[in-house]
């Protein structure tokens, strides 16, 4: 976010009084002040240098260098600039929601390939603007809240996705300083219900998969999964007190990839109903996570109300979850389906740098 420049106007002075300044517009950030933001860029503000005085009047040459010289560096553009918050060692735990798992742009500098970690996800966004000097993404498509105490196969694909992911606490030290977790999803079972959802024929001739989900006792099995998996998020957090005291640690929910009240059938193949049931599961869990973090000693990151409005009904440029085509236009090219995409990478790193104040 780049805020207005102060300006300020100059007259020729008399020479009883010298050269003045006419008052500007309101103080605006002074010249190489950090604006602080929740994208991806904030800039320095150039101020030109004051006009020099000749015998009380200004020296119109004098001026004409100091405008050219605040035209060249505003030509130049806004520099990249990192926020300053005093953390200098990240950690980012999670799985394929916190791994921003891509086909193509897998970057394998800290985890496997087999993890797909993108080159955009939201942690290195993250690092990248606060400047840390130490990073080390874990994250990794697939992963549990078991694998954050073992290590995770990721050989899916021979020559493509391949490798073990170390245990992801191995990251964590005495100095570690943040921490982001995003986890959960897996543990229920949601990646796997939204493809067991999928059907062919729609309604009334399909039947709904929400029934396979109601128990004997009436009660639903994913909103029993959630309830149980609750402890384990609660383990999660004090295995990551335990291996880093001086940490802040944030729980990162889930995007709104499933809207809670509509579906869209046949664009997405899973029946209204059923849609609109995956999307009040996903609620559910959120909320799990919030009340999991407030009672874990961990600050809670909200990224779905932000992104409501941007499910996988939604069309290109808008949705920020993609379907289950394998497509997608941000970046171009392949998908991970019921995924996010970069525009809901780039979301849930403004909602982080947000709760961090930066």
């Amino acid at each position: 976010m780049i805020g207005p420049a102060r300006s300020a106007g100059l007259r020729g002075a008399r020479p009883d009084r010298g050269c003045e300044r006419i008052p500007g517009p309101p103080r605006g950030p002074q010249a190489g002040q950090h604006m602080p933001g929740t994208g991806d860029l904030s800039a320095s503000i150039p101020r030109a240098p004051p006009p020099q005085c000749v015998d009380g009047h200004v020296n119109p040459r004098l001026l004409l260098a100091a405008l050219l010289a605040a035209t060249a560096t505003l030509l130049a553009g806004p520099a990249p600039a990192t926020a300053h918050t005093g953390f200098h060692e990240y950690v980012a735990l999670g799985d394929s929601w916190s791994a921003d798992v891509t086909v193509l742009g897998i970057d394998h500098t800290y985890a496997p390939s087999g993890c797909a970690q993108s080159t955009w996800n939201y942690p290195k966004q993250v690092a990248a603007r606060l400047g840390v000097k130490t990073f080390r993404d874990a994250t990794c498509g697939g992963a549990t809240t078991a694998e954050m105490t073992a290590p995770q196969d990721v050989g899916h694909v021979p020559l493509l996705a391949q490798g073990v992911n170390p245990a992801q606490f191995d990251r964590l030290t005495p100095s570690t300083d943040l921490v982001t977790v995003g986890i959960g999803g897996n543990d229920i079972g949601l990646a796997a219900a939204v493809i067991g959802c999928v059907n062919p024929l729609p309604a009334p001739l399909g039947t709904p998969c929400r029934t396979r989900f109601a128990g004997a006792d009436g009660r639903d099995l994913m909103s029993r999964r959630i309830a149980e998996t609750r402890s384990r998020i609660a383990g999660v957090l004090e295995g990551i007190h335990q291996r880093s005291p001086r940490a802040t640690v944030l729980v990162v929910d889930y995007l709104a990839g499933v809207a809670a009240n509509r579906g869209c059938y046949p664009l997405v193949p899973v029946l209204d109903e059923d849609l609109t049931w995956l999307g009040a599961r996903l609620k559910e869990l959120n909320g799990m996570l919030a009340s999991a973090a407030d009672e874990g000693g961990a600050t809670f990151v909200d990224t779905y109300a932000g992104s409501v409005g941007h499910d996988v009904c939604q069309p290109e440029g808008t949705r920020w979850v993609e379907g289950l085509a394998p497509l997608s236009t941000n970046p171009p090219g392949p998908a991970i389906p019921f995924h996010p995409n970069r525009l809901g990478a780039d979301h849930q790193a403004a909602t982080v740098l947000h709760a961090l104040g930066s």
